[in-house]
């Protein structure tokens, strides 16, 4: 489970450190992707592949499913960390994210979100705001 805020800075040849404790998890390689909003998603290979799967059998028309499958997987990249645990951020990925130099790593439960300082702040405070409705949606459901 990944969890936590973490604050880092890009360093000049594009790399972003993984927190350490997450660094076991993910020594064998991760898939980055753009997010659904203003972030890279940062999956563990084992997640990669749940998504990969749910996307092959998923329950929307075909033609809705192809153009989820082109956004999902022609910006993903599978990537190595280093052996400082660093990876190294491709650049159509921080130019969509609109990452330049000082990034939140974000704990997100099954993988992890990277995005930059500003857009982190803005997404943190209205997920905050939301959070109570969406906790009591969920409760209303059980």
């Amino acid at each position: 489970m990944f969890f936590g805020e973490f604050e880092y800075k890009i360093d000049e040849k594009g790399r972003v450190p993984i927190p350490p404790r997450f660094r076991g998890e993910l020594k064998v390689g991760v898939v980055l992707t753009q997010g659904m909003e203003k972030c890279i998603t940062i999956y563990p290979l084992h997640e990669w592949k749940k998504v990969a799967d749910e996307l092959t059998g998923g329950a929307v028309t075909r033609s809705k499913l192809r153009r989820l499958n082109r956004a999902i997987f022609s910006s993903a990249f599978a990537i190595k960390m280093d052996g400082q645990g660093r990876i190294a951020i491709p650049i159509t990925l921080k130019l969509t994210s609109e990452i330049v130099d000082d990034v939140v790593v974000a704990g997100a439960n099954n993988y992890l979100e990277l995005w930059s300082k500003a857009n982190w702040a803005d997404e943190k405070g209205l997920s905050r705001e939301q959070a109570w409705q969406i906790m009591e949606s969920l409760e209303n459901h059980q």
